[in-house]
């Protein structure tokens, strides 16, 4: 399908818009005339982007760890919006340890804020969606739903989930015109390693330690941003359901025909040599 994707969307509401993938969503998205709202819990993290795009974007302070506040501003800027044609879930954050040592508490509250807080949104987006019978959902999953990142097991979980509801949701979506995309990146040259945070020091176990340096590496020599906007622009273009695995070329191309190939005793080997 070729034109503006203004064409298709008039409206989009993104969580996480401040930086990283959901900045270059937002960006990709501005570029091409459709009104955004932007979330962040730092609103002046996103001054920048209403600088730019004074007519386009709309600044949205949204915490994760809020559910109930969390839809009634995301209502709000519905309202606002007139209905949001697109609805990206993006925002999530990463805990790094041993899973023994992370207290339940904090294990309890990124499963609540990353996967309860994107449930509820998605809830009171896709309600909006059914009454007017059109509306995409896209949820940022990851590919560690098939290649689980070692020691963050609770972000693995909340992937594994977004990912199981984007699947509920596009049976749900047969014979209408809703559109529900699993965005399954790989690894970014972004900042998200900086915002992890480390519970376990990573002097304490070796193990660890080889792990983190694995993923910083993967980090500095992967794919900018910009390549995961392109391919969620052509995704949403489309204008069809499905998975969307984005990134390098051993990550997005090679690793998932492994995953459908490989028995998982072999992938869970070749896994753990890859992280040392």
């Amino acid at each position: 399908m070729s034109g503006s994707l203004n064409k298709q969307y008039r409206t989009a509401f993104i969580t996480g818009a401040s930086s990283g993938l959901g900045e270059a969503f937002t960006r990709m998205l501005l570029e091409e005339g459709v009104k955004v709202w932007g979330t962040s819990r730092d609103s002046a993290k996103l001054q920048a982007l209403r600088d730019q795009y004074p007519q386009l974007f709309s600044v949205v302070c949204l915490e994760l760890n809020q559910a109930e506040e969390a839809v009634n501003r995301f209502r709000k800027a519905e309202k606002e919006a007139g209905g949001f044609d697109l609805v990206i879930q993006n925002a999530g954050y990463g805990l790094f340890g041993n899973f023994e040592l992370i207290p339940s508490e904090t294990w309890n509250t990124q499963l609540s804020s990353m996967l309860g807080t994107t449930v509820a949104l998605s809830h009171a987006a896709w309600t909006s969606m059914r009454s007017t019978n059109q509306g995409c959902l896209v949820h940022i999953s990851s590919l560690a739903v098939d290649f689980p990142l070692p020691f963050m097991s609770g972000y693995n979980v909340v992937k594994a989930g977004i990912s199981a509801l984007s699947e509920s949701l596009m049976s749900e979506a047969c014979g209408t015109n809703l559109v529900v995309i699993d965005f399954r990146p790989g690894d970014f040259k972004t900042a998200f390693n900086e915002r992890a945070h480390k519970v376990d020091k990573l002097e304490s176990d070796k193990r660890l330690k080889q792990a983190w340096l694995k993923l910083e590496e993967n980090l500095n020599t992967s794919p900018k941003p910009t390549q995961a906007a392109r391919d969620l622009k052509k995704a949403l273009k489309a204008g069809k359901s499905g998975i969307v695995i984005s990134g390098g070329f051993l990550q997005a191309r090679l690793a998932p025909l492994a995953a459908h190939l490989l028995p998982k005793k072999l992938l869970r080997k070749i896994t753990a040599l890859y992280f040392n």
